[in-house]
């Protein structure tokens, strides 16, 4: 499906049809662990034992894949999953560069797993083009994205920073988890791997772990990936994959609700006294806002941050006021969370003590900032 399409009618219709033994509207679900072979030993369906494949996971690929604009998608049992399968990748000696804030498993990854592994990674401020180029050397083999970025919101220029890659001989990958593809297409800036994070808007419900990687161009690392899905193991049961595919059909209505009440929230925050600061790139005031108003046409996502002038206690004491906030790690699903971040992360966290993430949902905007008041008296 071309994706000149609008982006609903791809959610609803990217890979979907209604089953041909039946004429079924929704797809079934197909909880088989292995297929027969015909008589001559072939499989004429095209599976064989559902960790190579399954109807389900092919429909969830190639429905992720059109929503990106990539060539292909390879599905995962968490986002963490896909993450260490883009790292197998890569072998000793070579040199990633990746953002400072950063999802705090990621950078978990990168430096324990790639120390392991004799791969080096330099943190530096992604918001800073010039730093990314600075960081760069011979070795760098990935330079790895994530905007915008969790917790702080910090925006990475895509068309930039991907440029000085290239020209460095790196490839480049986008955690694409809080834009998704309702708001933001790294592949159209010349990104080689998107990531997401299923678990969080893809699912939208707060009931199914996965992850996917979605791959620009067919070539030896979609091969490479493909084998390593298969190998691992790590690959995400049909259920779970079914569950993704019905999701994603929403995934439009609920991204754009979710962006335009996380901008009234963020400007209703912006002007309490009982904060010291917003982060959220819709803002005008935000030091990425001119960058993500370019790159993230389709609105600027549903999770912001706030430091509370009043400290850890008074972030603790908003989060146990709220009513309509569920105190809650992960994001993304229809229901509000709030969090304190640096305590979900723990020993060695960079993020500021006196933080609180909000994911906003789709509930009424007028409730949720009625209820942010409330708990800020």
């Amino acid at each position: 499906m071309p994706r000149q399409t609008g982006v609903n009618t791809r959610c609803v219709h990217a890979a979907h049809a209604p089953e041909t033994a039946t004429g079924a509207i929704a797809e079934p679900i197909y909880l088989t662990t292995t297929f027969e072979r015909d008589a001559d030993g072939s499989y004429p369906h095209g599976y064989r034992y559902s960790r190579e494949g399954s109807p389900n996971r092919t429909a969830l690929e190639s429905c992720v894949a059109v929503l990106e604009g990539g060539v292909a998608a390879v599905a995962f049992a968490s986002g963490l999953a896909a993450n260490m399968a883009l790292l197998e990748l890569l072998r000793a000696g070579d040199h990633v560069v990746a953002p400072l804030a950063a999802y705090y498993g990621t950078l978990k990854q990168l430096q324990e797993y790639g120390r392991a592994r004799g791969i080096s990674v330099a943190l530096v401020d992604f918001s800073n083009s010039a730093a990314v180029k600075a960081a760069l050397t011979t070795r760098t083999r990935l330079v790895w994205i994530e905007t915008p970025a969790n917790p702080l919101l910090s925006i990475t220029d895509l068309d930039e920073v991907t440029a000085i890659a290239h020209a460095a001989g790196a490839q480049v990958v986008c955690d694409n988890t809080f834009a998704t593809p309702i708001c933001q297409h790294p592949f159209d800036f010349g990104v080689d791997f998107v990531i997401h994070s299923g678990t969080k808007y893809l699912g939208g419900h707060a009931d199914v772990l996965s992850g996917l990687v979605v791959v620009r161009e067919n070539g030896e690392a979609l091969e490479r990936l493909q084998n390593w899905q298969s190998l691992a193991g790590a690959v995400l049961a049909p259920f779970d994959c079914w569950l993704l595919r019905r999701s994603i059909t929403t995934l439009g209505l609920r991204v754009r609700t979710q962006c335009v009440n996380a901008l009234r929230v963020a400007e209703f925050l912006a002007a309490h006294r009982a904060v010291e600061r917003v982060f959220y790139p819709g803002l005008a005031q935000h030091p990425g806002h001119a960058v993500a108003a370019r790159q993230m046409p389709g609105g600027f996502g549903g999770v912001l941050s706030v430091g509370m002038a009043g400290g850890s206690a008074a972030a603790f004491d908003t989060a146990r006021r709220t009513g309509f906030f569920t105190r809650a790690t992960s994001l993304g699903g229809v229901e509000s969370l709030i969090e304190h971040r640096a305590s979900i992360e723990g020993a060695g966290t960079t993020t500021p003590a006196n933080l609180l993430r909000l994911s906003i949902g789709i509930e009424d905007a007028e409730d949720l900032i009625d209820d942010l008041a409330q708990a800020l008296t």
